[in-house]
């Protein structure tokens, strides 16, 4: 659009200063070329607005609001596991440990006719008598037996909270 084109849009639109509409008017009235550039948007301006807008249905925001809706509900909720992670993650561990366990057994000093007939003259275990042993075992025993039933628990409502969400 050059700028004559411009400056005769904004005439018909209303967009001008008072100075420029009284320009462009004198311009359109000396000048024949100018004069039939502006009866021709004009008539396009006319054709413009005799012109019926299409209107999407009274339902499409709608529509497009459930269709939006129904995509994200076929997303799973939880992200999926990349395998590759958790095996490079155990394949990790498994050589950690092994490298720890050549370690250990090249760093102990092994007799050598074999191993000595009292392997336990070289420990000395702790002394404990039986008032506190009996407490000690006690303690353990509650505290895996909460541990026990907490892990149950857990396991019961990701089992609960899993199947309540295939119904939905």
């Amino acid at each position: 659009m050059n700028n004559l084109e411009e400056k005769l849009w904004n005439y018909i639109d209303g967009n001008c200063t008072p100075e420029e509409q009284n320009a462009i008017s004198s311009l359109i009235e000396k000048d024949a070329v100018v004069g039939a550039k502006y009866r021709e948007l004009l008539s396009l301006h006319s054709a413009f607005a005799q012109m019926d807008l299409e209107e999407p249905p009274m339902a499409f925001t709608y529509n497009v609001m459930e269709a939006i809706r129904t995509e994200n509900a076929q997303v799973p909720l939880k992200a999926a596991v990349n395998k590759r992670i958790i095996r490079g993650i155990a394949i990790f561990f498994t050589i950690t440990i092994a490298t720890l366990l050549v370690l250990v057994f090249a760093s102990v000093k092994w007799p050598a006719q074999g191993l000595p007939v009292s392997l336990t003259a070289h420990f000395k275990m702790p002394d404990i008598n039986s008032s506190q042993t009996k407490v000690i075992v006690q303690a353990f025993v509650f505290f895996d037996v909460m541990l026990g039933l907490y892990l149950f628990d857990a396991y019961l409502r990701r089992k609960r909270d899993a199947k309540d969400t295939k119904m939905l």
